[in-house]
Parts: structure tokens; C-alpha cells; sequence
């Protein structure tokens, strides 16, 4: 889902880190509800900002971070937004968010492909499972390498539809444990190198 301010989504996908879908939206919901903008967060402090995000997990860390997120790009860009970014390449815009302290690969990925609209694919654990199981990607490759490959071999206009529907394959078919084969339209079609070799 892109957001009209892409700053909302990088704090969105830190809120992300290390939780479900379910508490991130609960934590950022709060977020909105309890500060009138980004500048009122500044003011607030981490400590009052850990007791919005709570349900996310990890407020104490993930407070500190959204803290010296907004007090960069105020600083870099006179006002909290991340729009000034449009005016340059996707290489510019990947390397000013990687800088952020615990903002890591998968992050900047999804800020990139659902904020800005450039070509990116990030990598959640559904995502490098069937990627390595298909044989997209060698088993011992960490997502931030696998990323790189699907970013290569996936036209942009395919992006995002392949890192979600990847994700929904991952949670409704192909299971970290008892993966349903059986219901797999990649095994059915031969696309699946895990398949052909247990079968």
C-alpha cells in the first residue's frame, strides 16, 4: 500500500520489524491517533512514543530509531518528509535510507517498491523459503542476497505482485513445516526443485 508521504511508510516498515502484520497496523494506528504530526513525536519524546507503539514490540529500540529517523530528515530536508527524495535515482534514494540506524535491506526494499515505486523485492522468510525451494536461490543465501536475485530476474511492473503473492504462498501453501504439495500449482507444473527431488 503506498502512502502519500513516504516517510509514513519507512516508519510503518520499522514498526514491521520483528512482528506481524496485525500489531505493526495497531502500533502505527496508535502513532497517528496520539501525535498530530511528526514534529509533536520530536517533542514528545522516545518515552511517550514507546507507550504508542507498544503492541509492535520492541518499543523501547524501535522508539529510539523512529527518534533519530525524523531528526535526520529534518535536518537534511528542513521539514518530516521523505518527497524531497523523488528528485533522485533509485541508488540515491536506497543508500540515504540504508544509513538509518535499523534500517536494514528488507526495509529500505519495502520502502522502495510500495512508497516509491521503484524496483525492489523484499525478503521476508516466506519469501526466501519458496525462492529456495524453487530453486531461485541456493539454500544457503540470506535474504539480502536473494533479494538482490529476484531484483534482477523480476521485470519492476512484476514486483510487487510477486513479493505478495509470494508471501500468500508461503503462508497458505508452502509451509516452513508440511508444506501442502499436493495444492502446489509450481510442484504441479514442475517449477519446484525441492518437489522433483523429494518425489
Amino acid at each position: 500500500m503506498k502512502h502519500e508521504e513516504p516517510l509514513d511508510g519507512l516508519i510503518l516498515t520499522v514498526l514491521s520489524q520483528n512482528t506481524n502484520d496485525k500489531n505493526r497496523d495497531t502500533a502505527f494506528k496508535n502513532l497517528k491517533a496520539d501525535f498530530k504530526d511528526w514534529q509533536e513525536v520530536l517533542k514528545a519524546g522516545a518515552e511517550k512514543l514507546e507507550l504508542s507503539i507498544k503492541p509492535a514490540g520492541l518499543a523501547h529500540t524501535k522508539a529510539a530509531r523512529i527518534i533519530e529517523i525524523l531528526t535526520q530528515i529534518y535536518k537534511d530536508f528542513g521539514k518530516f518528509s521523505l518527497k524531497p527524495l523523488l528528485n533522485y535515482d533509485r541508488d540515491y534514494i536506497f543508500n540515504y535510507l540504508i544509513n538509518f540506524k535499523g534500517v536494514g535491506m528488507k526495509t529500505v526494499a519495502c520502502v522502495l517498491l510500495f512508497d516509491f515505486e521503484l524496483k525492489a523485492f523484499p525478503v521476508d522468510t516466506h519469501v526466501k523459503r519458496v525462492s529456495q525451494r524453487t530453486g531461485i536461490a541456493d539454500k544457503n543465501l540470506k535474504p539480502d542476497e536473494i533479494s538482490l536475485i529476484l531484483e534482477k530476474i523480476v521485470p519492476l511492473e512484476k514486483c510487487l505482485g510477486g513479493h505478495v503473492n509470494l508471501i500468500e504462498h508461503g503462508r497458505k501453501i508452502c509451509h516452513a513445516r508440511k508444506p501442502e504439495c499436493e495444492k502446489c500449482v509450481l510442484a504441479k507444473n514442475n517449477l519446484c526443485d525441492e518437489f522433483k527431488f523429494n518425489n
